[in-house]
């Protein structure tokens, strides 16, 4: 009987520090993962943080840029009368007309507002200013009959 119960006590004694060695190393491993996981989330915060950041600084540098643009014509460097501009905004900036503060205009200027150190043309600017120096321009009208007008030819015609 005295085996028996040694066997058992043996036997329930393993079983005990089979269980505690599985709660340590599971415990060590989770604590593992919290620490993986607060590390992954502390970077991802100042990832999103960076990325928002850089995301303002962009969308300052166009609203500037932008601003810019329609402002230029008063600016004291501006080689044209502000009057004789007229801003587009895309894909060009400003169509200038000099001299047509004066009634007598005498061409017609293209202008691109480029702002920022690396600043060039668009793929489309760029084949703009290619169609503009190839002589590629030319005047058209659209006329349209008012909706009175064409009552009017209603009537005549019935």
């Amino acid at each position: 009987m005295d085996i028996v119960a040694v066997i058992v006590i043996a036997a329930v004694a393993a079983i005990f520090v089979v269980i505690l060695f599985h709660h340590a190393i599971r415990i060590k491993f989770e604590r593992q993962f919290q620490e993986w996981c607060d590390e992954k989330i502390e970077e991802w915060e100042a990832e999103t943080e960076q990325a928002r950041k850089a995301a303002i600084s962009q969308s300052r540098a166009v609203l500037g840029g932008k601003f810019t643009e329609q402002m230029v014509p008063y600016f004291p460097d501006f080689r044209y009368d502000p009057t004789e501009a007229r801003f587009i905004g895309s894909p060009v900036d400003m169509i200038v007309f000099p001299g047509l503060s004066h009634g007598d205009p005498e061409e017609i200027v293209i202008l691109e507002v480029k702002t920022g150190p690396s600043s060039q043309l668009t793929a489309a600017q760029k084949k703009i200013r290619q169609l503009i120096e190839e002589g590629m321009v030319r005047w058209d009208e659209i006329h349209r009959i008012s909706e009175a007008e064409v009552e009017g030819e209603d009537e005549q015609v019935g």
